[in-house]
């Protein structure tokens, strides 16, 4: 007969795993959509109604360009947890714990750095000059307009840009999780080679029958 002593110990309930946050460029998207379709098509006809070499040159092309507008379109995204940030690129995909971040600059790109020293570019959150100096010029009227007591007869309107705000908030979340326990761990960085692969294949396969021709 067994003894309270002698009963195995209840596991603990493990931590559930928080819901990423998925940052994604729309413009991207849109565009990735649209070469797709007109690649597609233009393929497809050379296809079905080329003659001699130009349906295996259109083939060859189809799976060059194909992934590689998939890659840089339809493929980046920015996932964040309580844990970790997750970047996923055209040709590569990292993770980086929280711990690891060591900052998180915007410029001319949007780039997370590492503790060391290793840069990695967001893709996903593409800078807007445009929107950035829209969103400055706001923020100079309603500090003018403060300061004068007047209210601004401009059109209210965000102070930052989306890009800018997207990277405020991920700056915020690495501070306030990089000494958690669940945010440690190590940078990995992982090739697409989902994506690499068929490119390669189909530049080799261009390359010769335009060798050969």
């Amino acid at each position: 007969m067994t003894t309270p002593d002698d009963q195995p110990p209840v596991p603990e309930a493990s931590r559930p795993e928080s819901q990423d946050r998925i940052y994604r460029s729309h413009a991207g998207i849109a565009g990735g959509v649209l070469l797709l379709a007109i690649t597609g098509w233009l393929g497809i006809d050379a296809l079905v109604s080329g003659h001699g070499r130009t349906p295996w040159l259109a083939l060859a092309a189809l799976i060059l360009l194909v992934p590689l507008v998939a890659a840089f379109t339809l493929r980046p995204a920015v996932y964040a947890n309580e844990d970790r940030l997750r970047v996923r690129n055209p040709f590569r995909v990292v993770v980086l714990p929280w711990s690891k971040v060591a900052s998180l600059r915007s410029g001319y790109s949007n780039e997370v750095v590492d503790a060391e020293g290793n840069k990695f570019q967001l893709w996903a959150i593409p800078v807007s000059l445009r929107a950035r100096k829209a969103a400055a010029r706001r923020q100079a009227r309603n500090a003018a307009a403060d300061s004068s007591g007047r209210t601004s007869s401009v059109a209210s309107g965000p102070t930052r840009s989306q890009s800018d705000q997207v990277m405020d908030d991920l700056r915020e979340l690495a501070e306030a999780r990089a000494a958690t326990e669940g945010a440690q761990g190590e940078v990995s960085v992982r090739w697409a080679y989902e994506v690499m692969g068929p490119a390669l294949a189909g530049a080799v396969v261009l390359a010769i029958l335009l060798a050969v021709g």
